[in-house]
């Protein structure tokens, strides 16, 4: 792949293949031999470094190029603390969407071609979520000292969970079903699941004006209204 520029203020790549031009956030073949193609999108986790290297002591990193090493502590704060909620939209958005302001954080999720988007603000509120998207019944759990957020298919050996923190950061949570207790990651670490692991699904962390602009039939979690909208 290699930078193709912008569309919607979106990344473009083209592929070096075929010359398709690619949108990164649709992850969609918007032109060439392939368009109309969708890549998949390989499961992650955005985390600090710190909850990294606490999950995966034994990781190897990547030297960085000469004169990038030093500007990667202030690009880093910048990213942890964002932009303004006051700053304005791109000015070269294809969609608006008011809903939310366009630099609030959020993570978007897409179950069953449903789409929501979760914001960071919300789930800091509420940080373990128990809903239904896209006819599956799924978990949010976002961890606030680490700033990562995981999410899964709330169901185990054909049985549905719903779950609760079971500490004060939610980097532990109890079933209650079966009261057995889980890590944020999806694995059951006690009790009668023990080394049940649940489906994960993968989260896009975006700025609101983004994830609109490519998702414009999205839901807003919504906890003060005890339901999305």
């Amino acid at each position: 792949m290699e930078d193709a520029g912008l569309i919607g203020d979106n990344e473009v790549f083209k592929d070096l293949e075929t010359g398709s031009r690619w949108q990164q956030s649709s992850l969609e073949a918007i032109s060439g031999p392939l368009s109309g193609a969708h890549l998949d999108l390989y499961p992650f986790l955005v985390m600090s470094w710190q909850e990294w290297l606490r999950l995966h002591p034994q990781t190897l990193v990547l030297a960085p190029l000469p004169g990038y090493a030093e500007r990667i502590s202030a690009r880093s704060a910048q990213l942890r603390a964002g932009y303004p909620l006051s700053k304005a939209a791109p000015p070269g958005l294809l969609y608006r969407d008011e809903r939310l302001k366009p630099y609030a954080k959020v993570v978007g999720l897409t179950v069953g071609g449903a789409n929501r988007a979760y914001p960071l603000a919300r789930l800091a509120r509420v940080p373990v979520v128990n809903e239904e998207l896209g006819g599956q019944p799924i978990l949010v759990v976002y961890q606030p000292k680490s700033d990562t957020t995981t999410a899964f298919v709330e169901r185990a050996h054909r049985m549905r969970l719903t779950f609760e923190a079971a500490n004060a950061g939610a980097t532990a949570l109890i079933d209650r079903e079966t009261r057995s207790r889980w890590d944020a990651y999806g694995t059951c670490t006690s009790g009668k699941l023990k080394g049940t692991r649940l489906e994960m699904l993968t989260l896009k962390p975006e700025y609101w004006f983004s994830w609109a602009e490519f998702h414009r039939n999205t839901s807003i979690f919504d906890p003060s209204l005890g339901k999305t909208n």
